[in-house]
């Protein structure tokens, strides 16, 4: 009877460490579900915000993309082309033809990313200077280092010319929070045929980065 007694108390232990198992492994099960659901939400409401944004630069700007040598891409991303046009080779002067083409777009762009459709869901204003891997006699070492600092200072002469464009002061505010000027080097080649494309790949680009894209990296960092 002892022993029968031992082993009920013991099956009865096993039972409720099974329940307990149980219970934190659909605790564990709706924390991730509703995880998940989070993520869906988020990437469905930012994918949202792509898309007019998306739409709204290319209705404000369609008429201009052919004359700037610019174009829109997907990821809302605007695309200057033309190093004619943009600066002298290893100059981080910019140009009296692209100071032409700054005035003109940079205070429409800036109108349709603080609309309040847009604002609060700004994080940053990227502007990115990007090379060709070309520098005449250096290794290419020498030649990461050498157009990283001079896409580096391209992009901040923009940066600080837009900036100087600018005449509310609620918009140098805005700016000054979220505008960055990234130097990419040559990181990020343009190719064709599967090799560089020495001209397109000297290029300047501006990209708005919302909060959705942080917040779910965040929600994907809890889950790993």
């Amino acid at each position: 009877m002892q022993a029968n007694r031992e082993w009920i108390s013991i099956s009865d232990m096993m039972a409720g460490l099974m329940m307990v198992f149980l219970f934190v492994a659909v605790l564990f099960m709706s924390e991730v579900q509703k995880e998940q659901k989070a993520i869906k939400e988020i990437a469905e409401g930012y994918q949202n915000i792509q898309q007019q944004l998306y739409e709204d630069l290319k209705k404000e700007f369609k008429k201009d993309l052919e004359i700037w040598d610019a174009e829109i891409l997907k990821d809302n991303t605007i695309r200057f082309k033309s190093p004619e046009i943009l600066f002298d080779t290893n100059s981080s002067k910019i140009k009296e033809l692209f100071k032409n083409v700054l005035d003109n777009f940079f205070p429409r762009y800036l109108e349709i990313l603080t609309n309040n459709k847009y604002k609060k869901q700004i994080k940053e204003i990227r502007i990115e200077g990007h090379t060709s891997s070309v520098w005449k006699n250096a290794t290419r070492g020498q030649s990461y280092i050498n157009n990283m600092s001079l896409s580096q200072n391209r992009a901040k002469s923009v940066l600080a010319y837009s900036y100087n464009i600018v005449k509310s002061a609620n918009n140098k505010v805005f700016l000054e929070n979220v505008f960055r000027a990234n130097g990419m080097s040559f990181s990020n080649l343009i190719l064709k045929n599967e090799k560089e494309d020495i001209q397109a790949s000297q290029r300047v680009e501006f990209r708005a980065v919302t909060k959705a894209e942080e917040r779910i990296y965040e929600i994907i960092n809890k889950l790993q």
